[in-house]
This record gives structure tokens, C-alpha cells and sequence, in this order.
């Protein structure tokens, strides 16, 4: 008797949806020190005041065939070399995926849309 489980099945693809791809970039993204937030869209910003939580905020992603191209917008912590940063997030992003989807990943493209100081304005209150 043969073993199941060693048996290849040839007859199907495999599809990977946009929206795993939008995650999987936008978690390996907040791995990056430097990256305190991922910018949110319109609809995403209506479904997180609506309660859901929308991992793939701030990432945008189109694939065609074994290729895959990815847009990230972040936003960086105040201090922080924002071309280490943005070059940090591409390759963590590019790794992350390639590893997770076998997907080519062709360009990953940042978009700093903030700073945040957040922290600059938590001391300014202590101080006072």
C-alpha cells in the first residue's frame, strides 16, 4: 500500500489573495525599530472606527503572475534616520513575504507619510 502522504497532486494552483500579502507586509513592517504606525486609507479608517481591525492598514500590493510589487506607507518615530528605516522595512518586507508565499517580490516601495513625536510631547508634560 502506497503512503498518502507522499503522494504530489499536480492538478490545482494555489492563489494568494492580496490581502495576505497586504499583512504579511504590514506585520514585517512594524518589526522595524523606527516604525511606530502604518498610515491608514479612507476605508480602513472607516472600518477601524466601525471596530474591526484592519491588519493590512497601510499597504497596498498587486500581483501579477509569480510577481509581486508592494507600496508601504509608515509612519517613523521622531529621532529616527528615516532612509535606515525605509531601507530596513523593504528589505524586512521583501524577505517576509518571499518566505511565506514564494512569491517574487519585485519592488517594495515606502511611503513616509509622518513622524510622529509623541514622545517629545510626553517629557514636555512632565516637565510642567
Amino acid at each position: 500500500m502506497a503512503d498518502k502522504t507522499s503522494e504530489v497532486l499536480t492538478n490545482g494552483n494555489v492563489q494568494i489573495s492580496d490581502e495576505v500579502i497586504a499583512v504579511v507586509s504590514s506585520v514585517a513592517s512594524m518589526e522595524i525599530e523606527g516604525v511606530c504606525g502604518m498610515a491608514s486609507s479612507f476605508s480602513s479608517g472607516i472600518a477601524e472606527l466601525m471596530g474591526k481591525k484592519t491588519y493590512s492598514k497601510g499597504v497596498k500590493s498587486s500581483i501579477e503572475g509569480n510577481d509581486v510589487k508592494i507600496i508601504v506607507s509608515i509612519i517613523v518615530k521622531y529621532g529616527c534616520k528615516i532612509q535606515e528605516v525605509a531601507w530596513k522595512v523593504q528589505q524586512n518586507v521583501k524577505e517576509a513575504v518571499e518566505n511565506m508565499t514564494s512569491l517574487n517580490v519585485t519592488a517594495v516601495d515606502v511611503c513616509v507619510v509622518g513622524i510622529d513625536n509623541q514622545p517629545e510631547k510626553a517629557a514636555e508634560k512632565t516637565e510642567e
